[in-house]
């Protein structure tokens, strides 16, 4: 059963990279061109998913949009890793003074509601697509340091680390070599879900037009205008929506794929 849904994930989510990685050989159009006079036309074979307020093709727009999305998900779970496993390993193989100091840091970061601290940080800062990656995966951190935290005081009595440190083993030599890469399968489920919440994060941010600005499109800011219009055009409602809804699917699914793998 994990298997599949490894299987069904990747399928997913491949499509809608390659869909971003061609955006500009399969969108039917520019997503920016604006049509004056197909304003909010219903799905139909000249757009086969309609078109916005300003008759804009939504399909292609949605197809640019993934790239936007995919690509901050991403990043800002490659930032997110990179810091929790700093760390996490240097609390987790230290202990002592240095792990209550982190884990104290750790703890204080928790108390604070992280999509608040992000929109509060993305409001002094501006919005714009640089400062969502940086912004999502510096609030993002502390579970993969705990994972990893917890991971590295299991592995580091056991007896190929005792044995490194009879050899004199550097401990750089022993978290770089043989912790991290050993504790590694938890921390990738983690970040597989990471990357759907950062996500849904980008479009929450983007809706309430703190994200990425138009023109340029994401998810999140192409269902702004569906405040307005959903009373008269469902389409530019369901079809992003349902883009987000699959994509965080299909990383769910691989995450509980890689889980059964690893467990």
């Amino acid at each position: 059963m994990g298997s599949k849904r490894l299987l069904f994930g990747c399928l997913i989510i491949g499509i809608f990279s390659l869909l971003a990685i061609a955006a500009p050989l399969v969108s039917p159009y520019d997503p920016s061109s604006i049509d004056q006079a197909g304003l909010l036309m219903p799905p139909s074979a000249r757009h086969l998913l309609g078109t916005d307020g300003l008759g804009r093709d939504l399909l292609s727009r949605i197809i640019y949009g993934a790239r936007i999305s995919l690509s901050i998900g991403l990043i800002a779970v490659g930032i997110s890793v990179a810091i929790g496993l700093v760390f996490g390993a240097v609390s987790g193989f230290y202990g002592g003074l240095i792990d209550s100091l982190i884990m104290r840091f750790v703890d204080i970061m928790l108390c604070f509601p992280t999509f608040y601290l992000i929109l509060a940080v993305t409001a002094i800062l501006g919005p714009s697509i640089f400062n969502i990656m940086i912004i999502i995966g510096l609030t993002s951190w502390m579970g993969t340091a705990r994972l990893i935290r917890a991971e590295i005081l299991s592995l580091k009595e056991r007896e190929f680390i005792q044995a490194e440190r009879a050899i004199g083993a550097s401990s750089s030599r022993i978290i770089l070599r043989h912790l991290i890469p050993n504790a590694i399968g938890p921390v990738m489920v983690n970040a597989t879900l990471g990357i759907a919440g950062a996500i849904l994060v980008e479009s929450g941010l983007s809706f309430l037009g703190l994200g990425v600005q138009p023109p340029t499109p994401s998810w999140g800011n192409i269902l702004i205008e569906s405040k307005s219009t959903l009373g008269v055009a469902w389409w530019i409602t369901v079809f992003p929506g349902a883009a987000i809804l699959t994509t965080i699917l299909g990383f769910n699914f691989i995450a509980e794929g890689l889980k059964k793998k690893i467990g």
